[in-house]
């Protein structure tokens, strides 16, 4: 008799769908018994109410906690509560970990002193530093109060580090050797453990002093021979880490050598921590989004089912500086109005300019801000990118805005006409590469994010700039 084949497990989409249809099925059920005049109507409707939300209970306990953490981002505020109140309490700690700081707020703040507690109890101390930033003040001193000694060692020493380092990152639980033992001792005290350290792809090897010499690779601990010494069958190549060093560059590094682990050390040399490829995925994961979300101005903790009070005041700022723009594009075609009134075709032809000029610019801020984040970019090949891009927006110019001069000539049987776009269409562009590269390498000069609301800059340039130059063009060549 053959064995049932294994079940496949279910994609995120679909357990989110299975979650949203049973919310569905509760909220339907409940109305249909609150809305019936029967005997015992309390006990029918508290069993209606069980009902549902027992089976949604067992769904959660199946889902692993960023699964969970996925479910509560992708459902409104009501129903995200619903499901939170089900999330079982030993995973509870977990999923505030995985979720998004806007959603945690929400979470935590639906949550009594107790409950955080008994949520935070389940970490370790680099889980609980990263959640410290979060959590009550009173809260955070009952934790470290019940800490063992070395566990709160490690919590305070993740506390020093600010946010983006990686010693906030870095995770304490670790398997440190010497070298002048055996691989079979190696082995023998392996054997001790009741599992290794997640991602654990090396041994540290240190010194007496816990100063790193070296790294053993698991692969190579089970295919040597078990009575050579460490020292021997060690690598001392090592990619490492400073405590102090930059998170963003460490998953770069992390990206490059393909690692699963690597060291931290501290000033002397001195093994502290480590950095795991799970952390680092997060790491990219959360730059990219943030990333994202700053090319529109938005913030980095956008919460897509904040209320529309606080997602409208979010947006405020920027949108502020679009009315400001707008105006300020506005005034400028305001200014050619006897231009435009008497060729009227030119209100036809100038979106086409400022809005190719827009397309153009949001390139060249795409390249620049990915090449500032991997570190590509810098003082020393500036000034070459920019003749580069200028040389690109040149020859796009040339071209395609010569392509747009013959259809307009062929529109409006007006050669001048053709000439101008033409001419118009090769300065924007290159208005447009200086600011796609400027606004960028200005915000990283400023300490902010290079991202942050530059194409809110670039489509205010393109725009203005855009209709300034074809229509003065146009003032000067055609009337």
């Amino acid at each position: 008799m053959t064995a049932p084949a294994p079940k496949p497990k279910e994609s995120l989409q679909d357990s989110l769908q299975q979650v949203v249809r049973i919310l569905q099925r509760h909220k339907l059920v409940e109305n249909l018994v609150h809305k019936q005049d029967m005997p015992r109507h309390e006990l029918v409707e508290s069993l209606v109410h069980k009902q549902n939300l027992v089976e949604l209970e067992h769904k959660l306990a199946l889902l692993h906690p960023a699964d969970i953490a996925f479910i509560l981002e992708s459902l409104p505020l009501e129903d995200r509560m619903t499901v939170w109140g089900l999330v079982p309490g030993e995973t509870e700690g977990e999923v505030l970990l995985e979720v998004s700081d806007s959603v945690r707020e929400t979470l935590l703040a639906d949550m009594n002193r107790d409950e955080i507690l008994a949520a935070a109890e389940h970490l370790d101390a680099d889980e609980l530093a990263d959640l410290a930033p979060d959590l009550p003040q009173d809260v955070m001193s009952e934790l470290m109060g019940s800490l063992e000694e070395e566990e709160r060692a490690e919590l305070q020493s993740a506390l020093s580090y600010a946010e983006g380092q990686v010693g906030a990152l870095m995770d304490f639980d670790m398997v440190s050797i010497r070298d002048d033992v055996t691989l079979e001792v190696v082995l023998r005290y392996l054997r001790r453990f009741d599992e290794l350290p997640h991602h654990t792809d090396k041994l540290f090897v240190v010194d007496n002093d816990q100063r790193l010499k070296g790294v053993l690779s698991i692969k190579k601990l089970l295919v040597s021979d078990p009575e050579r010494e460490v020292a021997e069958v060690m690598s001392h190549d090592v990619v490492m880490f400073r405590a102090d060093e930059d998170a963003s560059e460490a998953a770069q590094a992390f990206e490059r050598y393909d690692l699963v682990s690597a060291p931290v050390v501290d000033s002397t040399h001195k093994v502290i921590g480590r950095l795991t490829v799970d952390m680092m995925v997060d790491v990219i994961r959360e730059e990219s989004e943030a990333e994202v979300l700053s090319l529109g101005g938005l913030k980095e903790d956008e919460d897509l089912f904040s209320s529309v009070w606080q997602s409208a005041r979010n947006r405020w700022p920027w949108l502020a500086v679009n009315i400001g723009t707008a105006f300020i594009a506005s005034r400028v075609i305001g200014a050619f109005e006897h231009t435009i009134a008497q060729l009227v075709a030119l209100a036809a032809l100038m979106p086409i300019v400022s809005g190719i000029g827009g397309n153009t610019g949001t390139q060249t801020v795409t390249l620049v801000v990915r090449g500032l984040a991997l570190g590509q970019v810098n003082s020393a090949n500036a000034r070459r990118l920019v003749l580069k891009e200028h040389a690109i927006a040149l020859l796009n110019g040339v071209v395609w805005g010569g392509v747009l001069g013959v259809i307009a000539w062929l529109l409006y049987h007006d050669a001048h006409l053709g000439i101008v776009m033409t001419a118009a269409m090769v300065l924007n562009l290159q208005i447009a590469a200086l600011v796609g590269i400027v606004v960028p390498l200005t915000m990283e000069k400023l300490g902010r994010d290079p991202a942050y609301g530059s194409s809110v800059f670039l489509t205010a340039a393109t725009d203005s700039m855009g209709f300034f130059i074809f229509l003065g063009l146009a003032t000067v060549f055609l009337l």
